[in-house]
């Protein structure tokens, strides 16, 4: 009787999936909520998102729209057609039939994980949840979350995971700014706790979503989202590294690794910066650090990458020193315009930027900070708000140094290398400028 009971909650739960008449919530109406709830409403789905900033609240409601990934037609409409609707009020949570948890997943002070909003949106599901309800996590986290942080609080409504609800692991993978690859057309990595979590999180995730890659567990899910940020950690810690060593021998790196994304095979293009930033890389491998501890296990390749990737702030004061030096002028007093503070080209989103740390150790040495981001409006570092600066004749007359942290496609870099006394260039973004060259200094 138990069994044909439990067949008959994921049975029922599955053709509400498949006929688009489940109730969707989305806990967290961030850069992985939002679009989110825009993909599964524009199937059909009516979504409820759940979050705790009435503000926010208020604008989706509103429909304004405060990601750029989102179109602001559509969102609208899908607002005013009552598709999507958000609210501050959690016990809504027992009318869904999928919840799907899109929270931050930070840093502590320490660099250990802080998956205190998982814990606070679980907490609030188990209040509120009944049986034949999915609940899947998204946000990036340490392997055994779901099994061991998650399963317990869920359990103590007193419900049986895979008979009465159905718990999974299915990591975001939302790449902001990428036209090409979407929340729709990114392939979706699944992870049960059951084999019928798994079943029915397939069923709800594959009617918005192109291609479901299911694996056995949520541990295997969970770590295969941080394995994949560690890549590309560990791999633009190669190429950082490869900048110093260059600098040193007075090698062009930029040339170098241009000429070796030629080879057809066994090479993958990465590129310097002025740091790694974003919600993903700069938090998510240490994740995996901190779980690895537990095995008495020293994840030596990850803890190298983030110790390399940090000393980039300080080489690009390096080279604002010698831009500087060529006017002979110093740091200290001089003013630096920072052109970019958004973590990568053409978003909005300052989170973990690289330009965070430059801005800092220049002020530290004694530097006046100008910036200019057209996404960026306001950008605030220690305590000191800065408002982003129109590049104006007057503007340029008194800067004294410029470094691009952050390539805008929408820069006229010509323009840029016209006008500056000196440039200290971090993203190679002057390659194209032919005249007046000898002012760029290049990371």
């Amino acid at each position: 009787m138990e069994n044909k009971l439990c067949a008959g909650l994921k049975e029922e739960l599955i053709e509400k999936f498949e006929n688009r008449t489940a109730k969707i919530g989305i806990v967290g109406l961030g850069y992985v909520g939002l679009p989110l709830a825009v993909c599964k409403a524009k199937v059909g789905y009516n979504v409820i998102g759940f979050d705790k900033n009435a503000d926010r609240v208020n604008q989706v409601n509103s429909g304004d729209n405060y990601i750029t990934d989102v179109d602001d037609n559509e969102f609208k409409q899908l607002v005013t057609d009552q598709k999507i609707f958000a609210t501050t009020d959690f016990s809504l949570i027992k009318d869904m039939d999928a919840i799907i948890i899109c929270v931050p997943t930070p840093l502590t002070i320490n660099r250990d994980p802080d998956i205190s909003y998982i814990k606070s949106a679980t907490t609030h599901i188990a209040q509120y949840m009944k049986k034949g309800q999915l609940i899947s996590l998204e946000s990036t986290t340490y392997p055994g979350t779901t099994e061991d942080v998650m399963l317990p609080i869920l359990s103590e409504s007193g419900l049986e995971v895979g008979q009465d609800f159905f718990l999974v692991f299915s990591p975001e993978r939302v790449d902001p700014g990428n036209a090409r690859y979407t929340t729709h057309n990114t392939n979706k990595v699944l992870g049960g706790i059951t084999s019928e979590c798994t079943e029915v999180g397939k069923s709800l995730y594959e009617q918005s979503i192109v291609k479901i890659v299911t694996v056995s567990s949520p541990s295997a899910a969970e770590m295969v989202k941080v394995f994949e940020n560690t890549f590309r950690a560990v791999n633009i810690a190669l190429v950082n590294e490869l900048a110093l060593l260059s600098d040193k021998m007075n090698i062009n790196v930029w040339e170098v690794l241009e000429a070796a994304g030629t080879k057809p095979f066994g090479i993958m293009s990465f590129f310097p910066g002025p740091g790694v930033g974003g919600h993903c890389i700069p938090i998510d491998p240490f994740y995996l650090t901190w779980k690895a501890r537990e095995y008495n296990f020293h994840t030596r390749f990850i803890e190298l990458a983030g110790e390399i990737n940090a000393l980039m702030p300080t080489f690009v004061k390096e080279k604002v020193n010698r831009a500087l030096n060529k006017q002979k002028k110093s740091i200290n007093g001089s003013n630096i315009l920072i052109l970019g503070v958004a973590y990568k080209k053409d978003i909005d989103d300052w989170r973990e930027s690289p330009a965070e740390n430059v801005i800092k150790i220049l002020m530290e040495d004694g530097a006046n900070i100008i910036y200019n981001d057209p996404y960026v409006p306001q950008y605030k570092v220690n305590g000191t708000i800065f408002e982003s600066e129109e590049l104006t004749c007057e503007l340029w007359e008194k800067v004294d140094c410029a470094v691009i942290i952050t390539d805008h496609t929408n820069y006229d870099f010509e323009q840029i290398v016209k006008n500056a006394p000196v440039i200290v260039d971090t993203r190679n973004a002057t390659k194209k400028v032919k005249d007046n060259t000898d002012k760029i200094i290049l990371l």
